[in-house]
This record gives structure tokens, sequence and C-alpha cells, in this order.
């Protein structure tokens, strides 16, 4: 009886996900399941969806106390969101309203089993501005902006965040959670 011994297969190589998250660990600010959620979905509107200025932030760039988990900010390839009065007067002029620029938006990434309340979502929101900062605009912020001038800056529609659910598919759906009541759209 002859017993063949083989060469044992090459152990497969990390996907690209695994990959980023290996590389970009946790600053320990936050449990690492939020960390890698934050990651996972930057990584999925990195070069799923192709924004840029992607950014994860850890506290408040308001009050620079530690966010209830990390939120993302970025900005997208287009438009995700235009007021409804403003719909209605680009429509008006048949122009299309998601064809004006972009706008950077708050991410608040998440996981399909959570479960998420009015209060959860508050103490989100109470830790962001209208706008999320850029990274020279976090730098000012408690230094130079000592009239609040940056924490004032507000767009039409109020504070608003893109909740990114995160399936246990790896599948992500997007949704938009205003801070308040905002008109609906007309038809």
């Amino acid at each position: 009886m002859t017993i063949q011994t083989s060469t044992p297969a090459a152990a497969p190589q990390p996907s690209a996900l695994t990959s980023y998250i290996n590389a970009n660990p946790s600053s320990g600010t936050h449990l690492q399941f939020y960390h890698t959620l934050a990651l996972q979905i930057l990584h999925n509107l990195q070069y799923q969806h192709e924004w840029t200025y992607l950014r994860i932030h850890t506290h408040s760039p308001l009050t620079k106390t530690l966010l209830p988990r990390p939120l993302l900010s970025g900005l997208p390839p287009h438009r995700i969101y235009v007021h409804p009065d403003d719909q209605v007067e680009e429509l008006k002029r048949g122009g299309d309203p998601l064809k004006g620029e972009p706008e950077r938006e708050w991410v608040l990434p998440t996981h399909l089993a959570e479960k998420w309340s009015l209060r959860r979502f508050g103490e989100v929101f109470d830790g962001i501005g209208e706008v999320p900062p850029t990274e020279a605009e976090e730098e000012i912020i408690g230094k130079e902006d000592v009239e609040g001038r940056w924490s004032r800056r507000e767009r039409r529609g109020g504070k608003r965040v893109l909740l990114a659910t995160l399936g246990d598919d790896s599948t992500v759906l997007y949704y938009i959670v205003h801070d308040g009541i905002v008109k609906p759209r007309q038809n």
C-alpha cells in the first residue's frame, strides 16, 4: 500500500474587506463591533457607491464628547436628498432636482438585528451639526470658532443622517432619516 502525500493547498487570500478591516484597527473608543460595522459601511460607500472624503467620527464635532457609536461622513457622487420645496421649483423649470452639487452627508452604520428607538436616534442627532465638518473645519472647531460659526451652518431640511443598515448577507440598505418632521414631497 502506497500512501500519497500532497502539498497542502495554500490558504485562500483574505477578501478586500477583511484586509481593509485588519489594516484599520479600532481606536478603542467604541465596541469592536461598532468599529468593524463602520468600516464595512465605509468600504461599501467608497468602492460600491463611489463616495469620496470619507471619515469616521468617534467624537461629536460640536461638543467633543464621545458619540454613542462611530458615525461616518463623506461626499456622495451626486445629491441624495433635495428638499421638497426645491424639488418643486426645479421641476417647474424643467430640470432634474438631483443634478445639483452633492452635499456632505452624515452616515449612521447599523446592523439589521439592532432595535432603534426615538431616544437612540435623538442621542445621535444631539451630537452632530447639520453639515458634517471637513478635516480642516474640525481642526478649527473649539479653537478659532469660539463664536460657534461652524455649528450654526444650516441647510434646508435640518439635520439628517443616511441610515446604512447592514444585513447578514452583507447587503447594505440606505434610508434618509431626519431629525424632526419634514414637509412631504408634493406629487
